[in-house]
């Protein structure tokens, strides 16, 4: 079958659902897309995560875990329905994926074993939950919005010698969220399950490992950046950082180098699709599997710039070519899913967050209707109220369980919506700005926005008026559409991958709205003194009292 024919698969394992994209090859055409909600999808009921967070209850304020039995699910479930739709399986060529930043899972001694069954053409008559279930040495699958880990954060970067030091070796300041941080937390809080643990897989190689029948294939070096144990220079674990993290632990930094997967390019070609599916789902033998990478590195698969992420957070990517990491901590280094270098800030309180503030306001979590009048009767730049469910990242401040609200106007939902609106993307902004090569990277090239909030007219001229700089309207465009065109570059040479992206992208773009700043927009925030100037004197307030 030629290339002409094949198809590619992307999903992607976020945080509120299961997506895939299916792409013709060459062409960039879109054949079928399908998201999978946790929440709302019958088949994914009964996990135990709580509806409006996603997570598993917390046992201490700052845990966030969802259960990893959901992912197999939900991933069954997504193959159920592309079989459904009727499209030829077999002509896809090759699948690649794309996780939750930071998300991982722990592994017992039967992992390996359990997931080479689904190598053999007899384990279709089982479903995956039945064949994978007892994998797991812990019950939860620490994800993104981890916030307990203050303690072996400070440890971890005392141990490597300092912020400066461990910036140097990992490209970031080892952020709460970070992989690394967790072990520590679980290997302290919980040392049986630590030592019953034989493989530790980000979530973006969790996926591709079943879909190879096989728990040892390697992760890629984009997303074993967000673990923190990683040379962000050398692209392999940093034996100094292992030490720091597990150095004082059972077994020592030997006993979690153990744990670890090999490092691969996110490209790289990790095995082929396992007889399960074959025989199941109609897949072809020589179906590949691309080793996959984190959510953020595959929507920067789809910007030939700077990325703008809505996601469930929100992660403003600044495309640093020299590879440069920033020495302050404002931002993270990473690589994105075609192997390319970027520094970004990640929001925690991003879409979710304006979700739960419907859900507040006793509207519906999806009522976007009531988004869009609230930004048409409420001024750009005129209210200022900040809303931090969470813990916050990027800037970093406590969690405000009740928003704050700087200003007098009334309490309905329109008011705050707008000014919770105006604040978030104005503090991603204005901090974004500090990240080192930010101011350089902005002008008037488009920058890129993706995510569900970007179909919005009313949330994009916010963006553009924010930012100075056209906006183009990406919309639902994310992780798993990156996943897929990654995966078709990953099925020819390197002479020819950077072509390839780049038509695949302007295919998948054109038409796509492009949204220029007007200027009393811009004016209304950036003027001396205005809305951005005051925004960050009174969020600095805000986190220090």
């Amino acid at each position: 079958m030629s290339m002409s024919t094949r198809t590619v698969l992307g999903i992607d394992a976020s945080t509120q659902s299961l997506s895939a994209v299916l792409l013709q090859a060459n062409t960039g055409e879109i054949l079928w897309s399908r998201s999978l909600a946790y929440r709302d999808d019958p088949r994914l009921a009964g996990f135990g995560f709580e509806h409006d967070t996603m997570i598993i209850p917390p046992r201490e304020p700052g845990e966030a875990e969802q259960p990893p039995r959901l992912f197999i699910a939900a991933l069954e479930a997504l193959f159920a329905d592309l079989k459904a739709a009727g499209f030829d399986t077999s002509a896809i060529a090759a699948i690649n994926t794309s996780g939750q930043q930071h998300g991982h899972v722990y592994l017992n001694d039967q992992a390996k074993a359990l997931f080479a069954r689904l190598r053999d053409t007899a384990s279709a008559k089982d479903t995956l939950l039945s064949l994978l279930g007892d994998s797991f040495a812990y019950g939860g699958a620490p994800i993104w919005k981890t916030a307990n880990t203050a303690a072996e954060a400070a440890h971890i970067r005392e141990a490597t010698g300092g912020k400066a030091a461990i910036i140097e070796r990992t490209g970031s300041d080892i952020p709460l969220r970070f992989a690394a941080t967790v072990h520590r937390k679980l290997a302290i809080r919980y040392p049986a399950a630590y030592a019953d643990t034989r493989h530790i897989l980000q979530i973006s190689s969790f996926i591709p490992a079943i879909l190879a029948g096989d728990c040892t294939i390697p992760i890629d070096f984009g997303n074993a950046c967000g673990t923190g144990l990683m040379n962000y220079s050398k692209r392999q674990w940093d034996d100094v950082v292992m030490n720091a993290v597990a150095g004082d632990l059972p077994g020592g930094a030997a006993a979690l180098a153990a744990k670890l997967p090999p490092i691969a390019h996110p490209l790289a070609i990790c095995g082929s699709i396992a007889a399960y599916f074959q025989k199941k789902y109609g897949l072809a033998a020589d179906c590949k599997i691309v080793a996959g990478s984190g959510d953020n590195p595959q929507s920067k698969v789809l910007a030939t710039g700077d990325l703008l992420s809505l996601g469930t957070s929100f992660v403003y990517m600044i495309s640093s070519p020299d590879g440069s990491v920033d020495m302050a901590g404002t931002a993270n280094a990473m690589y994105d899913g075609l192997g390319r270098s970027f520094n970004f800030g990640c929001r925690t309180n991003g879409a979710l967050a304006w979700d739960r503030l419907r859900l507040r306001h006793g509207l519906g979590a999806k009522d976007y209707a009531a988004c869009d009048a609230a930004l048409e009767c409420v001024a750009p730049g005129s209210l200022m109220r900040f809303w931090h469910p969470d813990t916050e990242s990027f800037p970093v401040v406590a969690a405000h369980p009740e928003p704050v609200r700087m200003d007098s106007d009334p309490t309905d939902f329109a008011h705050d919506y707008a000014a919770v609106v105006d604040s978030s993307l104005g503090l991603v902004y204005r901090y974004g700005m500090k990240i080192a090569g930010a101011a350089a990277s902005t002008s008037q090239q488009a920058m890129s926005v993706c995510g569900g909030p970007s179909t919005s007219a009313g949330i994009m001229r916010r963006i553009a008026a924010i930012w100075n700089r056209p906006a183009i309207q990406a919309g639902q465009a994310g992780a798993a559409l990156g996943a897929a065109v990654a995966a078709a570059v990953a099925l020819v040479g390197d002479d020819e991958r950077d072509a390839l992206a780049e038509r695949l992208r302007q295919a998948i773009f054109a038409g796509k709205a492009v949204v220029a700043p007007d200027p009393e927009m811009v004016r209304a925030y950036h003027a001396p003194g205005g809305y951005l100037d005051q925004l960050e004197i009174a969020f600095e307030k805000l986190r220090t009292s």
